[in-house]
């Protein structure tokens, strides 16, 4: 099994963050988005995944190699292809074509998930969903009597389905999806001035391959820093606590769930819950909730909540919500 994971996008709604850092590798709580990602994946797969492809753009040796030790630690081989220019999900997908063979899972790097199915193998090709309240905001997939997808809709103004398509995708062949990513890019078919994978979908659908979906129990974007710090929030709540041995509390209350970090320092402060906290951070005097602070910062008679603060920030100033990237101080 073969993992693709498009992740080349420059991440603009989440900026200042991803200004010094692409997207995927934001921590959430303590791990990074596409490590995660990886993960869960190779939960709910039955084969091994042996290769993990990314998708990058011009993000430097430190991140390939990151990206690659994120692939060796899940017992595969890593890969790194490169989209130099935003062309759409289906070039995004097609620049790892080598990779694009036997059995593939793609899977989108702003979104997480929990899922309590096995990835069914044997079926040609499976779409990822969750029921959603707003699917007029979605990608949504339709479905006959017996489970199979018949349209993909694109934002819907009249209710066609509640199942959303989350970002992730299962083809048996992985040389028919690259056929079919080729078949649009050879003949310039774009919707939107992009080329789609909903299109080539809709080809492989047309010419007899059979689609299913899989629900998963839980949808968590990263898309914005609102999301991300929600999805924290969820993430911890299924990890609980987390406090590393060599980070110092004194004088201070913590309330579970956290992520604390190597040689983070809260002194005279309440944090929790839903609070994840970098190596070597240091918060005096200060009670936060709900929020992600990445390493080295410091932080002194501060009070917020629903925040993502970068590295080597410093704050002294009391506000009730922060996003703040790298190198910054606020007083």
């Amino acid at each position: 099994m073969k993992l693709i994971i498009p992740m080349a996008g420059m991440g603009k709604r989440m900026r200042p963050h991803t200004l010094t850092l692409p997207k995927p590798l934001i921590p959430i709580a303590g791990e990074p988005i596409v490590k995660r990602l990886a993960e869960e994946i190779t939960k709910v797969s039955k084969s091994k995944i042996d290769e993990i492809a990314f998708i990058i753009g011009d993000f430097g040796e430190v991140v390939e190699q990151t990206l690659l030790d994120i692939a060796k630690n899940l017992g595969a081989k890593g890969k790194i292809y490169y989209q130099t220019e935003a062309l759409g999900t289906a070039h995004a997908i097609y620049c790892a074509e080598p990779s694009l063979n036997e059995k593939v899972i793609v899977a989108f790097a702003d979104t997480l998930f929990k899922a309590d199915f096995d990835l069914d193998e044997d079926i040609s090709s499976i779409i990822w969903t969750k029921k959603v309240e707003n699917p007029e905001a979605f990608g949504v997939v339709k479905k006959d009597a017996k489970g199979n997808i018949t349209d993909f809709i694109e934002k819907p103004k009249e209710f066609v389905s509640d199942e959303a398509i989350i970002g992730i995708y299962y083809f048996k062949n992985g040389d028919n999806l690259r056929k079919e990513l080729k078949y649009l890019i050879d003949n310039d078919i774009r919707g939107n001035n992009e080329y789609q994978l909903t299109d080539a979908l809709e080809n492989m659908k047309n010419n007899g391959v059979n689609f299913k979906s899989a629900t998963v129990t839980e949808w968590l974007d990263c898309g914005n820093k609102d999301a991300t710090v929600h999805t924290n929030q969820r993430i911890l709540h299924h990890l609980g606590n987390k406090i590393s041995k060599t980070s110092k509390q004194k004088f201070s209350i913590i309330i579970e769930p956290c992520f604390i970090d190597d040689g983070a320092i809260i002194n005279n402060s309440v944090v929790g819950p839903y609070v994840s906290i970098g190596k070597n951070t240091i918060i005096k005097n200060s009670v936060i909730s709900n929020s992600i602070i990445q390493t080295n910062t410091n932080i002194k008679e501060a009070i917020f909540s629903n925040s993502m603060i970068g590295n080597f920030v410093n704050i002294n100033k009391e506000k009730d919500d922060f996003s703040i990237g790298d190198y910054n101080t606020i007083t």
